[in-house]
């Protein structure tokens, strides 16, 4: 891997090049999914069955693009039970994790009549897409399913792509019938995006979006927001490591090379005050690039997005860990949890050396949904609230408002809008003349 000694302008130059990545910037696709967004939304079931035979290579109609309660059956007895049983294992701990989230709405009511508060409500219909192909990814089916149903949704919409032979991955369809999918369907791509969004004759339009998929996925969800909404607009996997000299070189190597395996647009990057660890972690790599199965995507993603960035000292490093705010943010240093504790932009920390990525992406709970590109300045994990909407409750008793009546009158027509003054106006007008 590259060793850089950072400075302010190397610094702006990997942070533009990293932003590069962001699904927004592939606007060359954008016309082509429009169409196809465009077409479900106009030819609803004919449209969507086109495109998955042209796409997928798969024929399907009205009566076999949902999956069926046979079909699950047979995919569970496809599963190797100690797989089974990790995956039981898991769904525990991203439960109980996600259980701690829920809210409850709550009331608060004063003496002279008003009440007031928030009434928590899960969304009615959710649609989680999965990417399909050669690859089965259970893990993302968990952390996307099961939030969903902590919060409380009532219909949980899965749709992923068939293989050619009409059938969904055995792994990917039991993990969904686990976690508590209560419909799948056998599509994916743009034309599965626009089909939860509008609505087909065999597909149900949802409220909510959310999931990971390829840019074409990406640039579909960005296209029917405000119609329903998603999750965020998912870019290539990125890990950033925060070591000194106390790290583990091998363990460090390792992690970096977890996340560069995803594609060729992940980015893995080490900030240290260590070169004499920057050079083991270097040596590390290429030692590992010899095993690993992956190799030829590993290569391309180091080459383009894998730094070894070297700084001056510790307050340094944390700077730029939360300027470049990775997806997954290591801290492999002497001190991790103070480091911890000056962290702002990251969308999942991970402590200490037997705190590796991994470990997220499959069994300790939290979600691995996470924020990349950047967007942890603003964007959190995926979890319970992302299923949930929330009302205002506003009570006022007679009295409370006539201790207010004037005052809001005063604003609204400070603001010119004198309906809304007569609104409460005409709640004390007896009361003026009376008082005349």
């Amino acid at each position: 891997m590259r060793i850089i000694r950072l400075d302010e302008e190397k610094k702006q130059n990997i942070l533009e090049g990293l932003l590069k990545r962001d699904p927004n910037q592939y606007g060359q696709y954008a016309d082509t999914v429009q169409q196809i967004v465009d077409d479900v939304k106009m030819r609803r079931d004919q449209a969507l069955f086109e495109y998955t035979e042209k796409f997928d290579h798969a024929k399907m109609d009205a009566s076999t693009i949902r999956v069926t309660e046979e079909e699950i059956q047979e995919a569970m007895d496809k599963v190797d039970p100690s797989l089974l049983s990790v995956m039981k294992k898991s769904m525990e701990n991203i439960r109980d994790h996600h259980s701690r989230q829920v809210r409850q709405s709550w009331f608060s009511s004063r003496p002279d009549g008003t009440i007031l508060g928030q009434k928590i409500t899960a969304l009615e219909s959710v649609g989680v897409y999965v990417p399909g192909g050669k690859a089965a990814y259970p893990s993302t089916v968990l952390m996307n399913i099961i939030p969903a149903e902590v919060a409380g949704v009532e219909r949980i919409v899965m749709v992923t792509p068939p293989g050619a032979d009409g059938k969904v991955n055995p792994v990917t369809l039991t993990a969904a019938h686990l976690a508590g999918a209560t419909e799948v369907y056998k599509v994916g791509g743009a034309q599965a995006i626009a089909a939860l969004a509008f609505g087909t004759q065999s597909v149900p339009r949802v409220n909510k979006i959310v999931g990971p998929g390829n840019i074409f996925v990406a640039l579909a969800k960005k296209a029917v927001y405000g119609h329903v909404s998603i999750d965020s607009i998912a870019g290539p996997s990125e890990i950033l490591v925060i070591a000194d000299e106390t790290a583990n070189p091998r363990y460090v190597a390792a992690d970096l090379l977890s996340q560069a395996e995803h594609d060729e647009l992940a980015s893995a990057i080490l900030v240290t005050t260590s070169m004499e660890l920057a050079q083991a972690v270097s040596k590390e790599v290429d030692q590992f690039l010899e095993t690993l199965s992956r190799r030829a995507i590993l290569e391309k993603s180091l080459e383009n997005y894998g730094y070894i960035l070297v700084t001056d000292t510790l307050d340094e490093a944390i700077q730029t860990a939360n300027e470049i705010a990775s997806e997954h943010l290591e801290i492999a240093t002497k001190n991790p949890f103070e480091v911890m504790t000056k962290i702002r932009n990251a969308g999942a920390i991970f402590i200490g050396e037997y705190s590796s990525e991994p470990l997220g992406d499959y069994f300790a709970g939290p979600n691995h949904v996470l924020p990349t590109n950047g967007t942890a300045k603003f964007f959190s994990p995926l979890g319970v609230d992302d299923f949930i909407k929330k009302s205002s409750i506003i009570y006022y008793s007679k009295d409370a408002l006539r201790k207010a009546h004037r005052d809001i009158e005063a604003f609204a027509q400070s603001e010119q809008l004198t309906a809304h003054a007569n609104s409460i106006r005409v709640r004390f007008e007896d009361e003026e003349e009376t008082a005349e």
